[in-house]
């Protein structure tokens, strides 16, 4: 089995992260791959960077934010003969098995699925920030396993979860465009916590793949440490999916 990857890396700002990003992406074991960088219309010297690697790109004449800049890139990709979509953050360092992990993982689980990896924290390489993803009113509504625990034998084996974080999200591009990619009401926070819950709703099973790691500089990715802007988003994405899926959060139905 040697499906068609696109690895698709959404870009704003990231300038300092592009070279860790892209380079882990090219020393990857996987050759059936295409790579392109979405820029959400970056102020700093991205596109300079980007076009020097001389990779494929699509530059948006504004900052779409998360759902919006994947959804304008994927629906208009001309001649897209991939199988699958795997969407990076841009602030990530990929271990050089992370698509072979998640070919292993189709091969296990099928193409009907959506798949996340193990992500570690890069400020602290032994500490996880991802291990699935659980939602409910007794998990704060959406949280990660995980988070800020050691590596340990816990999350060593793949398991079904809840949702998928976007950092790093695997979905067939059959699944996406059946999906009609994320809900652009939510703006930044939740897009990927949405497109799952729809995702089972249909039949479409979320797994956490614990042998595809790689590593995240938390929050970068959205322009900086975290801040007070930031909590307001996440607050108003987290009422949104109540509000959406009330039965879902509060009782997992």
């Amino acid at each position: 089995m040697n499906p068609k990857i696109h690895v698709l890396v959404l870009n704003w700002n990231g300038s300092e992260y592009l070279d860790n990003c892209i380079n882990s992406i090219r020393e990857n074991n996987y050759s059936n791959y295409d790579i392109t960088i979405i820029d959400n219309n970056s102020t700093d010297n991205s596109l300079e960077k980007i076009k020097k690697f001389g990779i494929s790109f699509i530059s948006h004449p504004c900052n779409y934010k998360y759902a919006k800049g994947y959804n304008e890139a994927i629906f208009n990709i001309k001649n897209d003969n991939s199988d699958y979509y795997l969407l990076l953050n841009n602030d990530i360092i990929c271990d050089s098995n992370l698509i072979n992990s998640f070919i292993e993982g189709i091969n296990n689980y099928g193409s009907n699925c959506i798949m996340g990896a193990k992500i570690f924290d890069a400020n602290n390489k032994d500490r996880i920030w991802y291990a699935g993803g659980k939602f409910g009113f007794f998990n704060f509504f959406v949280s990660h396993y995980g988070i800020r625990k050691k590596n340990n034998i816990q999350y060593d084996n793949d398991y079904q979860t809840s949702y998928v974080t976007g950092c790093c999200l695997l979905i067939s591009k059959e699944n996406f465009h059946k999906l009609k990619g994320f809900d652009e009401n939510f703006n930044m926070y939740g897009e990927d916590v949405d497109l799952c819950i729809r995702a089972q709703n249909i039949g479409i099973n979320c797994y956490y793949i614990n042998k595809a790691q790689l590593w995240h500089y938390i929050s970068s990715s959205y322009g900086g440490s975290y801040s007070l802007s930031k909590n307001i988003r996440k607050f108003n994405s987290l009422f949104k999916l109540i509000l959406k899926y009330p039965k879902k959060l509060f009782f997992n139905l």
